[in-house]
């Protein structure tokens, strides 16, 4: 299976290293021609092209695109219409409606398109998923992500489509559903025309609550889930790679409950080995992927619902 890596920079490097050990590395693309002169000392006999276009006449059967995002939608669907199956790098777009066009493109040429949002193949995720499908916690209340440290601080985009991106995907995927309702507020304390701290509140149909809190400017690094229940909960602690299961709860008639907590998962798996195997059995078997065209455009939907909300509350903050 021949998959071309478009995009040869910081993170595509990874994905061009993951696709040569999986054996299914076709060509690289990369504009800067030093850049691929090393590439092609590291990876002898694989094709090498400067243009992503010359990559699309070739004979590969997909492409893995790690290009900035507001070139997604372009190459994207030039590759869909080459007839190829797309791997991209979240977000898929930062529009929801070049999203939609791209799920639509990709469903009428019957192709694979899959978003790399990665944290969805920790095998925490799915495992705390099957958890609370099997009522390990009772009847699932709320949903909490902390996305929190020292951040590269971007003035492009927002906190929230940087890295908030990734919890999104995970809230929709363990919720099963797109919110009702989407409140967000944001803070500018570096001076950046977007939000560099956003707080989120989701509320879904089937009576779920969701919290998002997201910032570059935090003293410590702290990347969690807290999953609350009816019979318990659950800390997803995403730098140690441990689930731990607290369990305690408030009963009908008010009474607290405490029988300890312990580890019940930890995690070890290489989350985008698993992602780009995962696409590559995708290809081969024409089955949905986790974190497929619709899914990715629910969270692109999301995103932008934020985004509306977040600019309404700062409308009613006063200025200082």
């Amino acid at each position: 299976m021949r998959v071309v890596a478009i995009g040869a920079g910081a993170w595509g490097k990874n994905i061009i290293r993951n696709l040569h050990e999986l054996d299914a590395l076709g060509g690289i693309v990369e504009g800067n021609g030093e850049r691929l002169n090393e590439y092609a000392e590291q990876y002898p006999g694989v094709s090498l092209f400067e243009d992503w276009r010359a990559a699309l006449e070739s004979d590969c059967v997909a492409v893995a695109i790690a290009t900035p995002t507001p070139s997604h939608y372009e190459i994207a669907m030039a590759a869909l219409e080459a007839g190829k199956d797309v791997f991209v790098e979240k977000p898929l777009t930062h529009s929801s409606a070049q999203a939609r066009q791209l799920v639509d493109a990709a469903e009428h040429r019957g192709a694979v398109l899959m978003v790399g949002h990665l944290l969805l193949y920790q095998p925490a995720i799915a495992w705390i998923k099957d958890y609370i499908a099997a009522g390990q916690i009772g009847e699932l209340f709320s949903i909490r992500h902390e996305r929190l440290n020292l951040g590269r601080a971007r003035s492009a985009e927002n906190v929230i489509w940087d890295i908030g991106v990734h919890d999104m995907a995970i809230m929709l995927y363990l919720v099963g559903q797109a919110p009702e309702r989407v409140r967000g507020t944001g803070h500018r304390m570096l001076g950046l025309s977007v939000e560099d701290e956003v707080h989120v509140h989701l509320e879904f149909a089937n009576g779920v609550r969701g919290n998002l809190h997201t910032s570059w400017l935090w003293p410590e690094t702290n990347r969690r889930t807290i999953v609350r229940g009816s019979r318990g909960m659950l800390v997803y602690d995403e730098v140690a790679q441990t689930v731990t299961h607290h369990r305690k709860w408030i009963d009908d008639e008010l009474q607290n409950h405490d029988e300890g907590s312990e580890v019940v998962h930890r995690g070890d798996g290489q989350p985008l080995r698993l992602e780009l195997q995962h696409f590559l059995d995708r290809v081969a078997d024409r089955e949905p992927a986790r974190s497929d065209g619709a899914s990715a455009l629910a969270v692109v939907e999301t995103l932008e619902r934020i985004n509306t909300a977040v600019a309404e509350s700062s409308r009613f903050q006063p200025a200082y």
